[in-house]
């Protein structure tokens, strides 16, 4: 699994009501969902992200509800893949549910600036700064993950047999 995008970066503890806020929560429309991803965090999310897009992110990224609407806004606004120093446990979870590739890498969060393009290789667990040429280690996605993702969610994975 390779995701090669452009950085939106963001700091520690965004919850869930701000990457999609409970107003819109009356939808489980993806689309619907992702025009309005991070609005109350970054107006300009939006209007800037593009297919492929790569989020950066402090310490505890998606904090708050259990809500699945977080990572199926961020999924359907565009984004690849979200690397994080550390995510809320539910919310990790969630986003391999619905097929939202994650990965904690605490020194890649931290150096990789907005901007950046990054090229990620998740089965071998190296990510890498385009743009400065440098180079991190995180644990390689499991097979079984890997097979939640590619298939787009755990329930397409269960209904396409690839997970069992």
């Amino acid at each position: 699994m390779k995701y090669t995008g452009s950085v939106i970066k963001y700091g520690d503890n965004v919850d869930t009501d701000v990457i999609i806020p409970a107003r819109y929560l009356n939808t489980s429309v993806p689309s619907e969902l992702a025009a309005h991803c991070m609005e109350d965090l970054d107006k300009t999310f939006v209007s800037r992200v593009k297919q492929g897009d790569i989020i950066t992110a402090g310490q505890n990224f998606g904090c708050g509800s259990s809500r699945e609407h977080a990572p199926i806004a961020i999924k359907a606004s565009g984004v690849s893949l979200v690397i994080a120093k550390s995510f809320a446990r539910i919310f990790y979870r969630n986003a391999i549910n619905i097929g939202l590739a994650i990965v904690e890498c605490p020194e890649a969060a931290e150096e990789i600036r907005e901007g950046d393009t990054v090229e990620a290789d998740l089965d071998n667990g190296v990510i890498r700064d385009l743009t400065t040429g440098k180079e991190y280690r995180t644990a390689p996605f499991p097979e079984f993950v890997q097979k939640i993702i590619e298939n787009g969610g755990l329930i397409a994975s269960i209904a396409n047999g690839a997970v069992k």
